[in-house]
């Protein structure tokens, strides 16, 4: 598939993909949000793939969503099949069977934002900005930033950024837990990169299933969590790559996992 909004590159075990509308400063288009699924599905079924990187390039990460596609909404329908694309985007990276890693330069915003937030994990240099404007202009956020903001950063702090509607910089996003990473400017991407060559020395459907025991057990009782990982757990014992695994350790060497 040919891309026009964004650019991607294998580089080893990180499939890299960058936002490429500089005219728009990385607005996200309905064509964007096509595309980042196609590419991330694409990453999905490499197997020599262990994690994704979202970038947006060294002066931004995005603007936000691309308001010409918002602005011809004329109806509600039209209004919930907008939003409910933007719902797929941010479920397919969640829901992806790798880890997915937003690495930010710049300033991240409303709708780029609320993508980074459903990424696994955000690294951000220095400089760089997160914020949330929608009431600014009389809206609320629609591509998931409501819910996912609080289960980061808690609701007191997620409602603080709402209500303001003003950005944060690196260093206070790096406080309250919005970004895992604050590194020095330039060096998100590369930081992102070495993040993905240690995943790729772990067994594949380790990182697939914490993945989905996090996600699925955030929306459960903590008895229904722990009774989900238990099957997680039981039925990923029965896997090659457990056995190579504790072999491995016993033996004192680097284990060889083949992802089954």
């Amino acid at each position: 598939m040919q891309f026009t909004t964004i650019k991607i590159e294998r580089d080893g075990a990180a499939y890299v993909i960058t936002l490429n509308r500089p005219e728009r400063r990385n607005a996200i288009s309905i064509q964007a949000m096509d595309e980042l699924i196609a590419a991330a599905r694409t990453a999905e079924s490499d197997a020599g793939v262990f994690g994704v990187i979202i970038t947006g390039g060294e002066q931004y990460f995005s603007a936000g969503a691309d308001l010409n596609d918002a602005l011809a909404i004329s109806s509600s329908s039209e209004g919930v099949e907008y939003f409910r694309r933007w719902h797929r985007l941010n479920a397919t990276l969640e829901g992806l069977a790798k880890p997915v890693i937003a690495a930010v330069e710049g300033f991240c915003v409303t709708g780029g934002c609320e993508l980074a937030l459903a990424c696994d994990i955000r690294v951000a240099a220095e400089g760089s900005s997160f914020g949330i404007t929608s009431s600014r202009i009389g809206t609320v956020p629609g591509a998931g930033g409501t819910q996912r903001l609080p289960r980061v950063v808690g609701a007191a702090k997620a409602l603080e950024m709402l209500f303001s509607a003003d950005s944060i910089d690196a260093a206070e996003a790096y406080r309250i837990g919005l970004v895992n990473r604050l590194v020095p400017r330039g060096r998100a991407l590369a930081e992102a990169k070495s993040m993905v060559a240690v995943y790729a020395q772990r067994a594949p459907l380790s990182l697939a299933w914490d993945k989905r025991a996090v996600y699925q057990g955030l929306q459960m009782d903590l008895a229904s969590g722990i009774e989900f990982e238990t099957f997680l757990v039981s039925t990923i014992y029965t896997t090659s790559d457990r056995k190579e695994g504790i072999s491995a350790f016993l033996e004192k060497r680097k284990a060889s996992f083949k992802g089954n």
